[in-house]
């Protein structure tokens, strides 16, 4: 084949790859990686609606780029479609996942006047999209035990169980499988 005969076959073929992954993005793997390791997924995130709670969210992503490897959240560049929203409400905090990696954060404010910790609450919700369902009623180290674990606690760390399941969702699978959590609706 021509390269231009191959150049005017790229949009073709780029329709069919988003068909074939159920019209979702895609996160892409980051391009480079240590020698043996496999690159990071990066999946991207818009935090634009946020309000006040854009600095919870900014520490939650920290906390799950600190402490895994195989997937890393990054913000949307201008223009770029974000595979995370992330939006403030007068609800209860909730993620709705649809797929693995992608999906919408409302980051409510009722857990907030009630006394639950901001950054926990981002930790939490970001933990959803990136596959793990909730886990209660648990103890203040699971951070998906949410909010059974009370207000007291400000842990924002997954446990080494949670690590290893995100380690393990994004090891080499696509961001887009996982289908099967896509139509839940965690509400924490």
């Amino acid at each position: 084949m021509t390269s231009s005969r191959l150049l005017r076959a790229l949009p073709a073929a780029a329709a069919v790859v988003l068909v074939l992954a159920g019209g979702q993005a895609v996160a892409a793997p980051a391009t480079s990686a240590p020698a043996g390791r496999a690159a990071a997924r990066v999946v991207t995130y818009d935090a634009s609606g946020a309000a006040e709670f854009k600095d919870a969210v900014t520490k939650g992503v920290a906390v799950w780029n600190e402490n895994v490897t195989n997937v890393q959240l990054e913000p949307a560049t201008s223009g770029q479609q974000a595979n995370i929203t992330i939006v403030a409400d007068d609800g209860w905090p909730r993620a709705m996942p649809t797929g693995l990696g992608s999906g919408t954060v409302y980051f409510g404010r009722e857990a907030v006047d009630e006394g639950y910790n901001t950054v926990r609450i981002a930790s939490h919700e970001l933990g959803h999209i990136l596959g793990l369902p909730d886990r209660k009623p648990g103890p203040c180290s699971s951070l998906m035990s949410g909010s059974t674990a009370g207000t007291s606690c400000t842990n924002p760390n997954p446990d080494a169980s949670e690590k290893a399941e995100v380690e393990d969702n994004f090891g080499g699978s696509s961001v887009t499988s996982g289908a099967a959590r896509a139509t839940a609706v965690y509400a924490d």
